[in-house]
């Protein structure tokens, strides 16, 4: 089959789907997770995430934005390498067009558990957990992959960047 066949059956296929096509990450010039180097510490430990999390939900519901909640803590390299890639200046301005982020620690999977809780998970099973919620509903847009960047040292900043987009439409 040519080359064009494909990619308008591959289109059909997307369109049919009834799920609208996810946004295009931008390309990053870190190649690799020591590029990041050195590495954020983005969690505040003496934050109030109840707090943190209303306000990010109200500005993401205005501004018809996705909740990005990122729970994990700075001990973990997992989620420093993600806020890494957050950072990114390629990345900065493709995350607050479509996102509103808020970052909430975990402790040691000990702090800020009613949050964890409210999305339906009593105790995550790694960080960073990264709960999409749609803000008008308050329900997660990505229940079945909120710890699919648990191993982020493992993936390349662009694997993160194109994860981090499939959730946009």
């Amino acid at each position: 089959m040519k080359f064009a066949a494909v990619v308008a059956l591959a289109l059909l296929a997307g369109a049919c789907s009834g799920k609208a096509p996810a946004a295009t990450a931008p390309k990053l010039h870190a190649q690799t997770i020591d590029a990041l180097a050195p590495l954020p510490l983005p969690y505040d430990e003496h934050a109030n995430a109840d707090a943190a999390v209303a306000a990010a939900r109200a500005k993401a519901k205005a501004s018809h934005k996705l909740l990005l909640i990122d729970y994990g803590g700075n001990w973990c390299l997992d989620c420093r390498v993600l806020a890494g890639v957050m950072e990114q200046p390629e990345m900065r301005p493709f995350i607050d067009s479509h996102y509103v982020v808020v970052k909430v620690d975990s402790g040691r999977f000990d702090k800020n558990t009613d949050i964890t809780a409210h999305y339906g998970f009593k105790r995550p099973a790694g960080v960073p957990t990264v709960f999409i919620v749609d803000p008008r509903t308050d329900r997660l847009v990505n229940p079945k992959s909120v710890v699919a960047l648990a191993d982020a040292r493992s993936m390349t900043p662009q694997g993160i960047a194109d994860w981090l987009a499939q959730w946009v439409k």
